[in-house]
């Protein structure tokens, strides 16, 4: 039986691969050929689309496939007081590939206002029908952690916990802008608790001058600061994820590490987790979920090539996990979005839709 509210028992993460439509209006909008206006209208077709598929692969949740991102994360970040991007003087490494040269600092005083985002969710909520919206932003600690002290203006923030009460602060304005404009399945995307489980990533943490232990706990509180009063009907999960872009991935090891910080104090509804391969660990931190109090959904399906699962194979692995947590906690997923940033991963559109009925289908047969 279907889990008939977020999170779903067939649920996503949020992106989907950009269609044609989308790029092409892209570059004639960079090239002055089309207005912001015209580009919209490009966007939100294409979203209408999207959404109907969603619901044709049986999904009680739709987002907008962050259609109107270039970045999972910047494109937020960008709409957010104080917050600069600039061009850095490399991107992001990822393993055999690197994105383009973008960054961000902090130069004033955090604060969320009018987010233009809060603008999108209306408009997917308008066309989603019975399902329901699911709004993703990226976490707080993204933010902090992308940069560090470095990428933070001393003469603004002379003082780091001034710096973090401000994050949370602006993100629990953000949690509640977009209650109010109606979102009530909200999703926090989160790449740096899985580097803090990372050998390779905690080493280069302390190299640039942090303990990486003391981020999990400053992480955990700023989170939990930042969910202080959220309303009982609003539903708000954390996706962890090790790096998507172009079929790549950054960090590498179990949940361990943070599972007992994570999993046991912070309080969000529900987690995705990755465990799509054996970069994810075994099941053994999810132990550390509350009995009856979170939902675990699980990202057995992977985004990053198109072959099909079997689903037998992904049954197994759900009774597996139901070893550490009940299986009345469970949800199923992919593994992360289809597209984090819009150049996408390396399936196609077809097989991407594959996926996401495969999700449907299983989580039909095994609840």
């Amino acid at each position: 039986m279907q889990r008939q509210q977020a999170p779903f028992r067939a649920d996503v993460v949020g992106s989907f691969l950009r269609p044609d439509s989308i790029k092409q209006a892209r570059a004639q909008f960079a090239a002055g050929e089309i207005d912001a206006g015209q580009l919209r209208q490009v966007e939100n077709a294409a979203i209408r689309e999207a959404v109907a598929l969603q619901c044709d692969c049986g999904l009680h949740v739709v987002t907008d496939g962050e259609f109107r991102r270039a970045w999972w994360h910047f494109d937020f970040f960008d709409g957010l007081q104080g917050v600069e991007r600039y061009e850095a003087e490399q991107g992001i490494q990822f393993n055999g590939v690197q994105t383009r040269a973008h960054s961000i600092r902090v130069t004033g005083k955090l604060g969320f206002g009018s987010h233009p985002m809060l603008e999108d969710f209306r408009y997917l909520q308008s066309i989603s029908g019975s399902a329901v919206a699911k709004m993703t932003i990226p976490s707080p600690s993204v933010l902090h952690f992308r940069g560090g002290r470095s990428a933070i203006d001393k003469r603004v923030y002379p003082h780091l916990n001034d710096y973090f009460n401000d994050l949370a602060q602006t993100w629990r304005d953000a949690i509640a802008a977009f209650y109010a404009a109606g979102c009530r399945y909200l999703q926090l995307d989160d790449t740096v608790w899985a580097y803090l489980c990372s050998d390779e990533q905690r080493k280069q943490i302390r190299e640039r001058g942090d303990d990486p232990d003391d981020l999990v706990q400053t992480y955990a509180r700023v989170l939990n600061q930042a969910l202080e009063g959220k309303p009982d009907d609003l539903t708000i999960g954390l996706h962890v994820c090790r790096g998507n872009f172009r079929s790549t991935w950054i960090s590498e090891g179990g949940y361990e590490p943070v599972a007992e910080v994570l999993f046991g104090r912070v309080n969000v509804d529900a987690f995705f987790l990755e465990y799509d391969s054996d970069r994810c660990g075994d099941f053994a931190p999810l132990r550390h979920v509350r009995p009856g109090k979170q939902q675990v959904v699980l990202g057995l399906i992977t985004t990053k090539n198109g072959e099909l699962e079997n689903p037998q194979g992904v049954k197994a692995r759900l009774q597996e996990a139901a070893q550490y947590v009940d299986l009345s906690q469970i949800c199923l997923s992919p593994q992360c979005g289809f597209a984090s940033t819009e150049e996408g991963n390396s399936l196609s559109a077809a097989q991407q839709w594959d996926k996401v009925r495969l999700v449907t289908q299983i989580a039909s047969e095994v609840w």
